[in-house]
């Protein structure tokens, strides 16, 4: 059993400028090998990436009310929510805040269509003036009325994801620093849910570990609620619940937090809960999920196309293919990103191309059970991919009772 320790972490140790900076220049080398003159951003990760901004991030994921303009080259122009431009003071990668048009019903009832006119134009004449007539205008997303006025204004608009994706997939070091802080604040989380776990505990109840924790280290939430108990585990995807969990029952989970500096933590873990001696089955389950894991992190390294990482990954068994996890592996920074590598089998349908390069944060996948099995296993690591290896962010303990 891991032992409870303070993790106050020194955060001054990250280059917050450096960082900001070193990002928004990414984005900008990304549009600029694409030939984009500019970027609308709306998504929030993406916007906090872009500029080192935050403000409402969950709600802003259902609500377009906060975005900024990025040209390749000229003043980065932030468009807040009302009342918030003050939020923005002093960073030094937005040069001009303006209030945002909230391109929802809910915000314009019937003035819906005039107000995205208006927001159009106001991004058109942004455009034109610091990208010119012939430029494309990259957009991650964007609501569909506001997409319809501006094919109006005669803007040439692509998918602003590619840009964005390969620019968050190689980290520089201040990212690499506060990535390893957010993994330490999740696996001081893990270790009081270690402590927590008995029989009689809600699935709910152990789950809050977690999150207490991580907002009481700065970190913001927590994407999924993936924690599972007994027969909840299999299949996976089974969501959080009041379920008590019982003696001599897996517990298994999935981290996926964004901890501090809104870094994501995406290692996984399946308990044993109870003093008793686990199950021969629940022990061949855990044992080839490890097996899995460990194989795929030492066949790991940069150079690597995906197809070949694909094609080279573990084989796993029949038996438990048709309950497999979407990825052998995928990039992890701000939250799950670029790229996804999946399955041989799966890889002409779904999967696509690239390589494997140094400063990419990937996590390794695992599930292991059976269509119609009592229980499953999840395990998972997050690794940075090094000049001649991988280099893993978590030293978390695998579970002995299971392994042996």
């Amino acid at each position: 059993m891991s032992k409870l320790t303070s993790i106050r972490h020194d955060k001054t140790q990250i280059d917050i400028v450096k960082m900001r900076q070193y990002r928004l220049g990414r984005v900008r080398e990304q549009l600029k090998a694409l030939g984009y003159g500019g970027i609308v951003i709306f998504d929030p990760v993406n916007l906090r990436y872009a500029t080192g901004s935050r403000n409402m991030q969950v709600f802003m994921l259902r609500n377009p009310a906060r975005y900024a303009f990025i040209p390749v080259e000229g003043p980065v122009t932030l468009f807040d929510f009302p009342n918030c431009e003050h939020l923005s003071d002093g960073i030094e990668t937005i040069d001009e805040v303006r209030p945002a048009t909230t391109l929802s019903y809910v915000a314009s009832g019937e003035n819906l269509y005039k107000n995205a006119r208006d927001w159009a134009k106001e991004i058109a004449d942004l455009f034109r003036t610091h990208a010119g007539e012939k430029e494309k205008l990259a957009i991650d997303y964007v609501p569909a009325v506001g997409a319809i006025e501006l094919a109006k204004e005669g803007i040439d608009i692509v998918d602003g994801q590619e840009p964005i994706e390969h620019a968050r997939s190689i980290k520089s070091e201040q990212e690499i620093q506060a990535m390893k802080i957010s993994v330490k604040t999740a696996e001081e989380g893990m270790i009081r849910m270690q402590q927590a776990l008995e029989p009689g505990i809600t699935e709910n109840e152990l789950w809050a570990n977690l999150h207490n924790v991580n907002i009481s280290q700065g970190g913001d939430y927590i994407e999924t609620r993936l924690l599972s108990s007994g027969s909840r585990t299999n299949p996976w995807f089974q969501e959080c619940s009041d379920k008590v969990i019982q003696d001599g029952e897996l517990v298994a989970f999935d981290t996926d937090m964004n901890g501090p500096f809104g870094y994501f933590t995406d290692i996984s873990r399946t308990f044993y809960c109870g003093q008793g001696e686990p199950t021969d089955e629940q022990k061949r389950l855990y044992q080839t999920a490890y097996k899995q894991i460990q194989n795929n992190i030492e066949l790991l390294k940069p150079g690597m196309s995906f197809r070949e990482y694909s094609e080279k990954s573990w084989q796993i068994p029949d038996e438990f293919f048709p309950n497999r996890y979407f990825t052998v592996a995928h990039g992890t920074g701000l939250s799950g990103e670029y790229p996804y590598i999946v399955y041989p089998q799966d890889f002409e349908e779904k999967g696509y191309d690239g390589i494997i390069q140094p400063n990419m944060v990937l996590s390794v996948e695992s599930y292991i059970g059976s269509p119609g099995g009592k229980e499953g296993v999840k395990l998972e690591e997050q690794l940075l991919v090094t000049e001649d290896g991988v280099e893993n962010f978590s030293d978390f303990p695998f579970e002995e009772k299971l392994l042996r």
